[in-house]
């Protein structure tokens, strides 16, 4: 779900194991956290000699470029306000295209520039207007660019030359749908269509007939396209119908029908196929963590990669030659590394070292995988760090930290603020409450019309976990969260104002109504499926959506609280945060309220995350855990 925003062992019993042990940890300051590099990897150059990667190494994203024969990475341009993030590099070249939006306003633009040169062409230069890479046509000369321009609610396909950048109408999107891939020969481009947030529509339009299929049918299921063959005779996608997890499908588009390709216990997120198709590569979200299995596409026969130490592989991009591959490899631990594999020497050889050498890996906290029961016996997934020195003789306090959505996934990921938490003795549990993606559509659906309850009831029994841990402090647990997890912060303080001891809230929506009125027109696609799932603004639904907004109920928030915002925040507008700050001030309540003006939905530069964890840490060091 694009709105609202929005990290893998099993443990039976974390609370019992090492009970009565303490270990000294180096506590270690948020600079040299965040003197880490976040990074990923876009693509290839020309002779494969070096990757183009995004990376904040300044502070702020910008562009790099890796040479693989001695990884040294050299910095390509120089933004020193906005974040820039990689596409590719124009096939054949070593020009480069980025993309950026203006502060976070979301209205991003793609950018050409050439290696070695610092003039810049925007090739996308619509005013108001947001725009992505839809991807290259066969012959790599032109790239297909999806953009509101034309009509601020939908997205057109433009086709590039990249001769001389000039856009023509590829596909014009007059019904609402949201484009998707184009086949190899052009005829063919996929459409979908929400209609709640657990089912859409999938279509295949044929541009030389000018009709339209439909692949999917009536039942509350997803229809995601994946792929289409090279030589367009089939197609792949991955779909929940009939199953409780999603699995791939391929489609053979001459003879209209389908069968299953892959399926396991958990959901199918993903497939890609390189550009000959010489392999495909299949993505699982396997309790909350990414597993990548690789195959021989003409066989199917798995592909064995050599063990890549306490790190997964989370994503993978191929070379047009299809003799190496780009990975990106996550840990709990450490920040996204790159690798990359050569199929021929069976090299693996990694190009990047995120991780600040003043840390000590040993010191950060595993995440680790547990489970409770909730308030009517249903069991809730989550994701937990227990901090290294934590003992029944040496109790901390605790947070719960919830995630954005509806519908997002707390994963065992690295979390910059996470581990400095942790590291300075705050036990976190990220909980994936009821309405989380990732644990079957059941589980998926069981918030619809139902939030700021049972949703948040899971919250509530997360903390009564955490109590049940005898190196926990019971009486210190607070909630923190962004997005829609900051509306849960709210909500939790002013619904259940006993429950936690603090809160802190990340753009999160106070003001259902405004917040559903206000969506931002090239998200209308998505529109009617979110007012199914949470109510209609306009209609009789407002009473429930007011009754469930913290604003409305700001008067029973009495512990302190915590607020940041950006400014240029176009999901949860500004006014959001202010006027709960404005209300619970009212109460005589501890409030803190951060804003930040060139941020959007989300914090991007260093120095804002920075200050957010920095922030953070003295709130609840002053108001949970008073040092």
């Amino acid at each position: 779900m694009k709105y609202l925003s929005c990290l893998l062992i099993v443990a039976l019993c974390l609370g019992c194991k090492h009970a009565g042990e303490q270990k000294e940890v180096k506590l270690y300051t948020i600079e040299q956290l965040y003197n880490n590099k976040a990074i990923s990897g876009a693509g290839f150059n020309a002779d494969e000699s070096q990757v183009l990667v995004s990376a904040n190494t300044t502070g702020i994203f910008n562009i790099y470029a890796i040479a693989v024969s001695d990884t040294v990475m050299k910095p390509l341009t120089h933004s020193v306000k906005d974040s820039y993030f990689a596409v590719d590099y124009v096939p054949g070249t070593n020009n480069f295209l980025y993309s950026a939006d203006q502060g976070g306003n979301e209205n991003y633009h793609i950018y050409l520039q050439k290696q070695g040169s610092t003039a810049v062409k925007d090739i996308t230069p619509w005013p108001n207007s947001t725009n992505n890479v839809a991807g290259w046509s066969d012959d790599k000369k032109y790239i297909y660019i999806s953009s509101n321009k034309r009509n601020p609610k939908f997205f057109d396909i433009y086709k590039l030359d990249t001769a001389n950048w000039a856009p023509t109408m590829f596909y014009q999107n007059d019904e609402g749908y949201e484009p998707g891939q184009i086949s190899h020969s052009e005829r063919y481009i996929t459409l979908t269509k929400p209609i709640t947030t657990n089912k859409n529509e999938l279509y295949v339009y044929d541009l030389q007939s000018k009709t339209l299929k439909r692949l999917s049918n009536d039942h509350t299921a997803s229809w995601n396209l994946q792929a289409f063959d090279t030589n367009d005779a089939a197609l792949y996608y991955t779909t929940n119908d009939g199953n409780e997890f999603t699995y791939l499908v391929k489609y053979d588009l001459d003879k209209g029908s389908a069968s299953k390709v892959y399926s396991t216990k958990w959901d199918v997120n993903g497939m890609d196929l390189s550009n000959h198709q010489k392999y495909h590569t299949i993505y699982i979200n396997e309790d909350g963590k990414t597993k990548m299995l690789m195959f021989d596409h003409a066989t199917g026969k798995q592909i064995d990669f050599p063990e890549i130490k306490d790190g997964e592989i989370e994503s993978a991009v191929f070379s047009l030659s299809e003799k190496n591959v780009l990975l990106s490899v996550g840990s709990s631990r450490s920040p996204n590394n790159l690798y990359v594999y050569n199929f021929e020497s069976k090299q693996l050889k990694p190009i990047t070292r995120t991780l600040n050498p003043e840390i000590n890996q040993d010191d950060l906290a595993t995440a680790e995988v547990i489970r409770f029961k909730s308030f009517d016996g249903l069991e809730i997934p989550a994701i937990y760090y227990k901090p290294l020195n934590a003992s029944k003789d040496h109790k901390v306090a605790a947070m719960l930290w919830i995630h954005g959505g509806p519908g997002g996934q707390s994963t065992p990921g690295f979390s910059y603020q996470i581990q400095f938490l942790v590291n300075h003795g705050y036990a976190v549990l990220e909980v994936n409450n009821r309405g989380s993606s990732g644990y079957g559509k059941t589980f998926k659906a069981l918030d619809i019309k139902d939030h700021s309850n049972g949703d948040l009831k899971d919250c509530i029994w997360g903390k009564k976990w955490l109590q049940q841990q005898d190196y926990i402090d019971s009486a210190k647990i607070g909630i923190e969260g962004g997005s829609y997890g900051g509306c849960m912060v709210l909500g939790g303080l002013a619904f259940h104002p006993n429950e936690f001891k603090v809160g802190v809230d990340l753009f999160g929506v106070a003001n259902w109504l405004r917040t559903l009125r206000s969506i931002p027109p090239y998200w209308e696609a998505d529109r009617k499926a979110l007012y199914d799932e949470l109510g209609d603004p306009y209609t009789a639904d407002s009473v429930h959506l007011k009754k469930i907004s913290p604003l409305f109920h700001y008067q029973s928030i009495n512990k302190p609280l915590l607020v940041f915002q950006g400014l240029n925040d176009v999901r949860v507008l500004p006014v959001e945060s202010k006027e709960i700050v404005e209300g619970v001030k009212k109460n005589g309540v501890p409030v803190e309220y951060i804003t930040y003006p060139n941020e959007g939905h989300g914090f991007t530069k260093k120095e804002d995350q920075i200050k957010t964890a920095k922030v953070t840490l003295a709130f609840l060091d002053k108001y949970l855990n008073k040092k």
